[in-house]
């Protein structure tokens, strides 16, 4: 019987026992995932499973089970691989039937010989995922995450690989590739069994060969594809077998599975690539492809998952799933119920905490502070035809020009939302950096870019920092992209004979000296009350005056509030019109319909604030009110300035 921790550590042993009471039953795939799924319910056992993001990888016992927090950077073609494979001994004829999937390589014992043409073999199809750690994720999000485990790991310093291994998928090849077979029949004339397994001998020489191949000197240093400059973390193959269609390029996904660093892997690789190189009908790919999609390891580690979720969010503070529609499936329905009612009777207080430290840290200026609160909970809903509705870019203009102040407005933010990127807008940054991803065809593999962002996530544009210059062709390319992510919220990946639209959901936030150079829906003019003495003195104390706990809260506020749903009645929207038609009246040649669509998004997130799901008469009073009193700022710096805004 296996021990409670074999599905931990072990977890082959526990699919072998499966699969060898249900063979030849197809059904011992569904009841290795139902088993994986009953464990992780039990106990906080989520918390038990290691996870890539905490630990480093030479820290995990390879084949032992993980859990990873990633992003979907890419996604390569499906590959095909033996199912279910069947060995024989061909000194008693015993014939063995052994399970392909989670594994990388085809296994058999000392005595026996994989036999390719047994009517047992089950080809299958999975596909193959490059995930990277979530761009921009905080700090605070990842020492809650790492806090809250409960792995027990040491550095793995005596794994000695199997050296009766070979790469099934290679095997699966045959069919394609008639040359390989040829070849490897060709060369059982020292006496070996083609079929059979890896001999020392060969894989000692193959050992050698990938060193080299793989030496400094004859390949530049792997590069691991980060969207955002200065990330850390493991990217790594993560490879789905079931309903990977429900998974997209940029998804928050959260995959618990298979472990493998298996050194054989760079080996094989290493051997496809030599080989390829001396006969290029060898192969269908480039070496650069090969070098791309089958990367050592140990840098690139494999996860074959068993279970993966889309994640609604990343705030570890909340409970995994939220809205009505993924709370049907939740195990913790009344749980997560509980903790939602529980942190709304306390909304208030906590909404009015948040906008005395915004309006702290905005030097006294209570109204960009609600602006700024607003922008934070905002999201994109729902699109109709290509207009993003709920998307509320705010430029916060009046900003200190070359000041730190922009910096630690962003400090603030990164304090408070999971995660979050600033964009130093400088003509060196807009016309060197890499913004749009872009598909590398010899490598077959999409090249990041800086836009390619998690939902979510919060952008801080830092126009403070612009000197003048002139912009190249990049530097038009990027600024145009940016443009369209703040109007369309949508990137335009370049896949070099054409664009393709990916759609997105980016808090674009833009502090600049006078009017953003960028489109947004909303300018607000900063008015500082305070002008500290140590602006970085001023900042560093806000920070440590708050309380942890207090800072927790406002974390969950704004994670919560852009989750929940929110309706206008068919009253209160009868009002709201007759109540603009009359605003057009007093001033026809100042409102517009882009002045209601504004407004009513302000009314939206406003009421949304106050943990109010639909629309009453005082918030639409309210949001018209802050409505007047921003554009009479602004009004009254245009008056200042001439036509600076």
């Amino acid at each position: 019987m296996p021990c409670v921790a074999d599905w931990l550590n072990n977890p082959f042993s526990i699919v072998q026992g499966i699969f060898a009471q249900n063979v030849p039953n197809s059904d011992w795939e569904k009841k290795v995932t139902e088993y994986f799924k009953e464990k992780l319910k039990e106990n906080n056992a989520t918390n038990w499973v290691p996870s890539l993001n905490d630990v480093p990888v030479h820290y995990l016992k390879p084949n032992s089970l993980v859990k990873f927090r990633c992003m979907v950077q890419d996604m390569f073609d499906p590959e095909f691989y033996m199912g279910v494979y069947e060995t024989v001994d061909p000194n008693t004829n015993a014939r063995v039937l052994h399970f392909g999937k989670y594994r990388d390589v085809a296994e058999c014992g000392p005595q026996q010989e994989i036999d390719l043409n047994s009517s047992q073999t089950v080809t299958s199809e999975r596909q193959t995922f490059y995930c990277v750690p979530v761009p921009g994720e905080s700090a605070w999000v990842k020492e809650a995450y790492t806090s809250a485990s409960q792995a027990r790991v040491s550095p793995s310093t005596s794994y000695t690989p199997s050296r009766h291994k070979r790469s099934y998928e290679e095997d699966e090849d045959m069919d394609l590739h008639p040359s390989k077979q040829k070849e490897q029949h060709m060369g059982n004339s020292s006496g070996g069994d083609i079929h059979g397994c890896v001999e020392p001998k060969r894989l000692e020489t193959e050992a050698s060969a990938g060193h080299h191949l793989i030496s400094p000197n004859c390949s530049p240093p792997l590069d691991l594809n980060f969207p955002l400059p200065g990330e850390k973390g493991p990217a790594c193959l993560v490879k789905v077998y079931e309903s990977w269609d429900s998974f997209k390029v940029n998804d928050i996904l959260e995959v618990y599975g298979i472990l493998s660093v298996d050194p054989v892997l760079s080996i094989v690789n290493s051997e496809e690539r030599d080989s390829s190189a001396l006969d290029p009908m060898e192969c269908m790919d480039t070496a650069e492809e090969q070098r791309v999609h089958s990367p050592p390891a140990s840098l690139v580690p494999r996860i074959h998952v068993i279970l993966a979720q889309k994640l609604q969010h990343i705030n570890p503070l909340l409970p995994a799933c939220l809205n009505e529609e993924e709370s049907k499936t939740c195990e913790y329905l009344s749980l997560t119920s509980f903790f939602v009612s529980n942190f709304m009777s306390e909304l208030s207080p906590v909404r009015a905490e948040l906008l005395g430290f915004l309006t702290h840290a905005l030097l006294g200026d209570s109204l960009a502070a609600e602006y700024l609160i607003l922008h934070l909970i905002s999201t994109v809903y729902a699109r109709r035809d290509v207009l993003p509705l709920g998307k509320f870019t705010v430029n916060l203009s009046g900003c200190p020009r070359n000041s730190i102040f922009t910096e630690h407005i962003y400090r603030i933010i990164q304090q408070l939302v999971p995660a979050s990127y600033r964009l130093q807008m400088t003509i060196e940054n807009m016309n060197r950096s890499r913004f749009i991803p872009h598909k590398d065809y010899a490598a077959n593999r999409l090249v990041s870019g800086v836009l390619q962002l998690a939902s979510n996530t919060s952008l801080v544009v830092d126009e403070t920092q612009l000197q003048q210059g002139q912009l190249d062709t990049t530097g038009v390319h990027n600024v145009t992209a940016l443009g369209n992510l703040i109007t369309w919220q949508k990137v335009d990946y370049d896949f070099n004979y054409h664009q393709m639209e990916f759609p997105c959901n980016i808090n674009v936030l833009t502090t600049s000296e006078g009017r953003s150079l960028l489109p947004s829906d909303c300018q607000i003019h900063l008015q500082p009350q305070i002008i500290p003495p140590n602006m970085e003195e001023y900042m560093n104390s806000l920070l440590t005056a708050v309380l942890p706990s207090v800072l927790n809260k406002f974390r969950i506020y704004l994670s919560l509030l852009r989750l929940l749903d929110y309706s206008i009645s068919d009253e209160v929207t009868k009002a709201v019109e007759e109540d603009f038609v009359e605003m057009r009246k007093n001033d026809p040649e100042s409102i517009t319909a882009d002045d209601l669509h504004r407004t009513l998004l302000v009314a939206r997130f406003l009421s949304l604030s106050a943990g109010q799901t639909t629309l009453s008469r005082e918030r639409w009073l309210r949001a018209k009110q802050l409505e007047a009193l921003r554009k009479a700022r602004l009004q009254q710096q245009k008056c200042v300035n001439g036509n600076e805004l």
